[in-house]
């Protein structure tokens, strides 16, 4: 432990933070981290936007940069080099670990990209913009980098076992099991908003009937008050928001019947995995006064009753936080390696310990 620890601190990677009282023999060294001794870059990519974040080794947010983007372009990822090959040349090679790309999909163990919301059918993102931008590129669902941040720096550090349940544009799911994220076979867990809330309901954007996303998404519920008239198809979900605001009915009765579905089904999810916290995030919980009672009670009443006390924990949205955890994709192989390592994870290791552009390529 002495050798190893000699050879951070003389890397720069830890520092001597004070020391405690012997009780005997050498006095013991309280040591920390030195987060600004390596960087990392997070993408979080929606369909019309990018939000990027550098951060430290502590996850602290350095910077911020929000572009304009359009993810179904031909050249979506050629541009997406264009607009992060600034930001990985603006510091040191020594210093970047890499990228972590968050996105709204599968991405399956070989980096490939199946995402309907951005139009990417097995798109190798992560392989192509290694090649541009000369550094380890690590890629996840958005929900997944969200639930590693929270694993690594939020309110999952006290929980091995938990959920992240994300709602808005879609439904997402991030499963902590052990403290790994659980990905599934081909990288395909968490699709939580395609299970059937409605028997033969609404067509849903993955082609089947009555999926959850077709009830309790911002889309949905905006589609369903345009169909009723109570909005008119210039209006957006800030609208319907305003009207339930003002206590409309048929707005209000909108996101109750939303709430309810997200309850159950959240219920059901505990019912089968026992996670000690259910973390709700998203654009959507912009709403979440409205959602709020019809969520808990369906929740609470669709509970197996051994499991009554797992609570359900408001995480407020912003597109940083989930470009943070996008970063954190990068950071988490410097601190816990995962059951599984990829490739990338382990350039990101020997970036770390031999840091320069040409030993990485290399």
């Amino acid at each position: 432990m002495t050798a190893v620890t000699r050879r951070l601190l003389d890397g720069g990677l830890l520092r001597v933070a004070d020391r405690a009282p012997s009780s005997g023999g050498r006095p013991f060294l309280l040591l920390e981290i030195v987060g600004g001794a390596a960087h990392a870059l997070g993408v979080k990519i929606a369909a019309d936007h990018l939000t990027v974040v550098r951060v430290d080794l502590d996850a602290t947010v350095l910077e911020q940069h929000d572009y304009a983007f359009d993810a179904a372009a031909l050249d979506a990822v050629e541009r997406l080099g264009d607009l992060l090959a600034p930001l990985v040349d603006a510091e040191p090679a020594a210093l970047l670990l890499g990228v972590g790309l968050g996105v709204p999909g599968v991405v399956g163990p070989d980096g490939r990209v199946e995402s309907p919301m951005l139009g990417w059918r097995g798109l190798p993102a992560a392989e192509l913009l290694e090649l541009r931008l000369g550094v380890p590129v690590l890629a996840d669902n958005d929900v997944n980098t969200l639930a590693v941040a929270e694993r690594l720096y939020g309110r999952g550090r006290d929980a091995a076992h938990f959920l992240t349940v994300t709602i808005g544009r879609g439904i997402g799911l991030g499963i902590v099991i052990d403290g790994n994220v659980y990905r599934g076979h081909g990288g395909g867990a968490g699709e939580f908003g395609h299970v059937t809330a409605v028997e033969g309901g609404q067509v849903c954007t993955c082609g089947k009937h009555g999926c959850l996303e077709t009830v309790v998404s911002d889309p949905s519920l905006v589609a369903r008050a345009r169909d009723t008239g109570l909005l008119d198809p210039r209006q957006g979900i800030d609208a319907l928001r305003d009207l339930a605001d003002q206590g409309r009915f048929e707005a209000l009765a909108l996101y109750k019947e939303a709430g309810r579905a997200l309850g159950r089904a959240v219920a059901d999810l505990v019912n089968v995995l026992a996670p000690e916290i259910v973390l709700l995030s998203g654009e959507g919980m912009l709403s979440w006064a409205h959602l709020s009672a019809a969520v808990e009670a369906s929740f609470r009443s669709g509970l197996f009753p051994p499991l009554r006390d797992v609570q359900l924990e408001i995480d407020p949205w912003d597109d940083a936080k989930w470009a943070r955890g996008a970063a954190s994709l990068v950071l988490r192989p410097t601190f816990a390696p995962a059951l599984h390592e990829s490739r990338p994870d382990q350039l990101v290791r020997a970036r770390l310990s031999a840091p320069t552009r040409s030993e990485v390529v290399a």
